[in-house]
């Protein structure tokens, strides 16, 4: 493959080099979008759903510009800082990185709770490149001295509205105050609600605005149905729909933590192998039940919203909403867990009594009436 669209960006021989042995050959709309107005050191307010790729739209020209322009930051400071909602996105984007910097010598280190604190404030010591983290951790080691942010020249705020879904709008606002004037600041969303708008004109200045419309064909893609089902029958309901071979790999998803420990009892008791994945479980569990459900290990992921956005799992055959989420939002999220690389998926939704207001809430978002089961 060649990377002779991606060059026609102006991005540099060896990012190039990186996306052709990475089989990256065509950019999606939204790096065409974002990739030529970061270089041009402009702000950025990039709207796009989950899954377009903007991953690669901020990282290709934040790492040219790190390339044109080294710099070696001071002892516990960073010249580029990431901000993600939660661990597991921070990881696909540390990782993205590294697939980009291989052979080179850019330091990164992520910075998330529930991993070793002592770890990252040693990595970060002699001072870093880039710092992709969670905004709990990044607050924690900001407070304690023991990250720097004055070096910062180049900041990405990723998953703007999840962000404020998780409630991490003082801690962005402390990070901020934090960085200094003289920076390049982009910002990602997938929907643009009143309250990432304040956000972004508070953020960025004079920034080039990308929004690419959802592509129609995503959710045609995915058959959604919905079962009206007593609150004390969905675990019932949901054994009896694990008894079909043809569900290979499914994510279940619930609206509380506690709920989904339950939920995963009760399938583990069946004798279906499950693994559970929350805000509970530490960075090293959470990693454990995805890799488990990756290899095919766990048949069924039980999770919470936390998992809606960032984890990429090919192969997801269907996704169940064992309760409907608080935010009609964050469906199109949870069903966008299958459906991925252009396959098909199958959405279930349970509906108790008292969920049918925000089952109407997420049909008129949508657009689209799920099918009611027999």
């Amino acid at each position: 493959m060649s990377s002779s669209e991606f060059a026609s960006l102006g991005l540099a021989e060896p990012l190039l080099r990186a996306l052709d042995r990475l089989g990256y050959s065509t950019p999606t709309p939204i790096q065409s979008g974002a990739i030529p107005p970061l270089l041009a050191g402009q702000d950025l307010l990039g709207i796009a759903q989950t899954g377009s790729g903007k991953t690669a739209a901020f990282s290709l020209p934040l790492l040219q510009q790190l390339i044109a322009t080294p710099s070696r930051p001071h002892p516990q400071a960073t010249t580029a800082l990431i901000l993600a909602p939660t661990r597991e996105l921070a990881l696909q984007i540390e990782e993205s990185l590294r697939g980009l910097t291989e052979g080179r010598r850019q330091r990164i280190v992520p910075i998330l709770g529930g991993c070793s604190r002592y770890a990252q404030v040693n990595r970060m010591r002699p001072g870093v490149d880039i710092v992709v983290g969670t905004p709990g951790r990044i607050c924690d080691l900001l407070g304690t001295g023991e990250l720097k942010l004055h070096d910062v020249r180049y900041f990405v705020l990723d998953e703007a509205d999840r962000m404020l879904d998780l409630g991490f709008i003082r801690d962005i606002r402390r990070i901020v105050a934090a960085l200094p004037a003289n920076r390049q600041s982009a910002l990602f969303s997938a929907t643009m609600p009143r309250e990432v708008e304040t956000l972004a004109s508070s953020l960025l200045r004079a920034p080039a605005r990308v929004e690419i419309a959802r592509a129609p064909e995503t959710t045609p893609r995915i058959d959604q149905h919905v079962h009206f089902v007593e609150t004390s029958g969905k675990r019932a309901l949901l054994g009896r729909l694990l008894a079909d071979p043809g569900m290979e790999r499914v994510i279940v998803f619930t609206r509380t933590k506690r709920g989904a420990d339950r939920v995963s009892e009760a399938l583990d008791e069946r004798g279906v192998e499950v693994s559970t994945l929350h805000g509970n479980k530490s960075q090293p569990q959470r990693q454990k039940a995805l890799d488990r459900f990756r290899r095919g290990q766990s048949r069924v992921l039980v999770a919470t919203d936390i998992a809606a956005r960032g984890i990429d799992v090919i192969g997801v055959s269907h996704v169940i909403n064992f309760d409907l989420p608080a935010q009609p939002e964050d469906y199109v999220h949870r069903i966008g867990r299958t459906a991925r690389a252009g396959a098909a998926g199958i959405a279930i939704s349970f509906c108790d009594n008292t969920e049918r207001a925000t089952l109407r809430a997420i049909e008129r978002m949508t657009g689209t009436a799920l099918q009611r089961a027999a």
